[in-house]
């Protein structure tokens, strides 16, 4: 594998972004001048390549999703089906086949998976012609019900990765490689700002460190020195006014349209998790048995997608539909013992929170069942003091740039200085409030 296709493959990744900025030194590092060279080695020093020991306790991957192999396994052994080659368990197109199979050899229906209800007798199973006794025709139809629940589980898993990685890099993981390597000064930037973006949350009682650094602004004023950028590449994860000023009309409708569709999907996703959550809307501090994990990564992906279509419709001079519809943020279930660090630290409840918690339910407003308006949204936001456009509440958030910081080594958020020290705390457990 070439150093391009890693850059590309690390967009799926977690890698550091030291480690990117010591690859883009060798793709591009000849054709940097002096002040160039130096301001990417702030980052590239500290790749793991040019340490003596080249070891990090940080995973360096998204979670990974357990497939249906140990089912289709179990299926191809009991139906004596021959194994299909080259089968990837975690897609469910992929599994439907097999699953198919099973139920016509079963004349079962797909979905109708009641115990008592929807199984065969021995009489009807004679009539069918179907050689089985009665254990093994019910062993292999738990078998089959098995295999829709896995489906299902694996469908909702995936979404929930597609949301945890919206929330952090956009699409950039939907990129086609073609586009990534039509330019190489965009692919440096696409991976290099990537990797910032997917960086790890910090336990912190602040806000976390903006991603766009002063090597992304050095590879980025690079792209805008050459007509060959691909500017629609990196759209799909670098949302500016002056990157649009690049796109068309038409690209500019594309992706308005691929964001309008994300905000869609997420909403529909949201309201399921709002009704199975007991949530605190007044402080959204996190109560036992709320599943946060998924909240914080679906209100992400929510806020991102949210802002990207707030750039693009200001863009587009479209920006008069958030007199008819204004649709607000999701905030994030926060720590319990974060909250208390917080407040004991003399802080107050953020008033984003006092804001989302008296507007109508985003989901709603976006799925047509409740009204929320520009002129909602900015009384809400003067009265707790919060300026409604510099918040991100009505325009789109504007970010500054921030010196580049070594990634730390953290244990359940906390930074630790020696890597193999945070892996030996993460194996017992120590911040994880189970120790």
């Amino acid at each position: 594998m070439n150093d391009i296709e890693i850059l590309y493959k690390s967009l799926n990744e977690r890698r550091r972004p030291e480690d990117i900025a010591e690859i883009i030194r060798k793709l591009i590092g000849s054709d940097l001048n002096a002040h160039e060279r130096q301001i990417l080695e702030r980052a590239a020093r500290y790749a793991l390549v040019r340490k003596s020991i080249a070891y990090t306790s940080m995973p360096e991957h998204f979670r990974v999703i357990v497939g249906a192999q140990k089912q289709v396994n179990t299926a191809n052994t009991l139906f004596h089906f021959q194994p299909m080659a080259e089968l990837d368990y975690c897609k469910t197109d992929d599994i439907n086949p097999l699953l198919q199979q099973i139920e016509a050899t079963l004349f079962k229906k797909v979905g109708h998976n009641d115990f008592v209800q929807d199984r065969l007798n021995k009489n009807e199973r004679d009539h069918r012609q179907l050689q089985l006794s009665k254990r093994q025709y019910n062993k292999k139809w738990r078998l089959a019900k098995r295999i829709e629940k896995k489906q299902q589980t694996i469908q909702k898993e995936l979404q929930k990765l597609e949301y945890e990685k919206i929330a952090k890099h956009g699409f950039a993981h939907h990129l086609g490689y073609n586009d990534f390597i039509q330019d190489l000064n965009s692919a440096c930037f696409i991976a290099y700002y990537t990797a910032r973006c997917n960086l790890r949350s910090v336990f912190t009682n602040t806000s976390q460190e903006q991603p766009f650094d002063e090597i992304c602004e050095m590879l980025l004023t690079r792209c805008n020195d050459y007509q060959t950028t691909n500017w629609w590449a990196i759209a799909q994860v670098y949302i500016t006014p002056e990157v649009l000023e690049k796109l068309s009309e038409v690209q500019k409708g594309n992706l308005l349209g691929k964001w309008t569709s994300a905000l869609e999907n997420i909403a529909h996703f949201l309201r399921v998790l709002w009704q199975n959550n007991d949530i605190d809307r007044q402080t959204m501090i996190v109560k036992r048995g709320n599943d946060s994990s998924t909240w914080n990564h679906a209100a992400g992906a929510w806020n991102k997608a949210r802002d990207q279509w707030m750039q693009l419709i200001y863009a587009l001079g479209l920006d008069s539909i958030l007199d008819e519809i204004c649709f607000g943020k999701v905030l994030r279930l926060m720590a319990a013992d974060v909250a208390a660090w917080h407040f004991q630290s003399g802080g107050k409840l953020d008033p984003n929170t006092l804001v989302w918690s008296q507007l109508p339910l985003p989901w709603e407003v976006i799925q047509g069942q409740a009204v929320c308006t520009k002129t909602n949204v900015i009384k809400q936001c003067f009265a707790v003091s919060l300026d409604p456009e510099k918040s991100g509440w009505i325009a789109p958030k504007l970010h500054g740039i921030v010196a580049f910081k070594p990634t730390p080594e953290l244990v359940h958020g906390v930074a630790i200085n020696h890597p193999f020290l945070a892996s030996i705390l993460k194996r017992y457990k120590f911040f994880s409030g189970k120790w």
